[in-house]
């Protein structure tokens, strides 16, 4: 799945096309390293977004096309 969708799927960014401007802007990081838009993501890796002052780092544990929101938190967990 693409990074900008999981983004928006798992509702860590309320829409998709601020997940995909986060991304061009460098803002996202996977792994470590800067990701674009269209980057594929798996089970496992790890996310790191910078929001403002506080930075938000996550482990993907599911990848789904459609969830419900009350089960979109189950997609990631919160690393510190």
């Amino acid at each position: 799945m693409r990074l900008d969708k999981f983004l928006k799927i798992s509702r860590i960014i309320k829409r998709r096309t601020v997940a995909n401007e986060a991304c061009d802007a460098g803002r996202v990081l996977v792994n470590g390293k800067a990701a674009r838009a269209s980057y594929d993501i798996k089970v496992g890796d790890v996310i790191e977004i910078a929001f403002g002052q506080k930075p938000f780092k996550a482990r993907v544990t599911d990848v789904k096309e459609y969830t419900r929101k009350e089960d979109a938190a189950m997609l990631y967990e919160m690393i510190d």
